[in-house]
């Protein structure tokens, strides 16, 4: 059975150095010009601006990029790369620093990481979402037992409202999308 943890992109076997050189390379053309923190709607939220992020990945001081909330906070809108007057694809950026932080498990993307990954395993185990199965995973990964117990005045909500159910359905047993993952991650391992 597969793990819960997030499923990537970048190849395991990858240094840092192999995947954050191209990514300096392509981001040596930014002029630092602040397009990409004006158009950001949540720069206001971010420690360091996108603009200082980039500058920062340019320097190749990763583990300040790593401890900052910056490219956790990236919506991926897109707007900063399509208002970038050098056409760089900042969002693909930083997606592959969303990525590569998951893969070195850095603690501040640690809880993403998990929720994602448990969320990705219930709808490949069952085709869709299993609330329970789902929570249930999450909340054994994040090995933290306050957290359940600050979402369960949630959970009796959705519970009184038919919303999700304490038994599992059980007629459903077969893993309709695995076919699907598989020909992903597949596609995944060519790149």
């Amino acid at each position: 059975m597969p793990s819960a943890e997030i499923s990537l992109t970048i190849n395991t076997q990858e240094t840092e150095e192999d995947i954050l050189g191209p990514l300096q390379e392509e981001l040596s053309a930014c002029i630092q010009c602040g397009t990409c923190t004006a158009s950001c709607r949540n720069a206001q939220l971010m420690d360091f601006t996108p603009r200082r992020l980039w500058r920062l990945v340019l320097m190749g001081q990763t583990e300040e990029v790593f401890h900052s909330k910056t490219f956790a906070l990236c919506s991926a809108c897109y707007y900063c790369t399509l208002r970038c007057p050098r056409g760089l694809p900042l969002t693909d950026a930083m997606n592959t620093l969303k990525q590569l932080g998951a893969k070195k498990n850095v603690a501040e993307y640690r809880p993403n990481a998990r929720f994602y990954g448990s969320f990705l395993e219930s709808v490949r185990r069952h085709g869709r979402i299993n609330e329970m199965e789902f929570m249930r995973r999450y909340f054994i990964l994040m090995k933290n037992p306050a957290i359940p117990i600050k979402f369960t005045p949630l959970g009796i909500r959705l519970l009184r409202k038919g919303k999700i159910s304490i038994f599992p359905d059980k007629s459903k047993t077969e893993r309709p999308l695995d076919q699907f993952f598989q020909r992903v991650e597949e596609l995944e391992r060519q790149q």
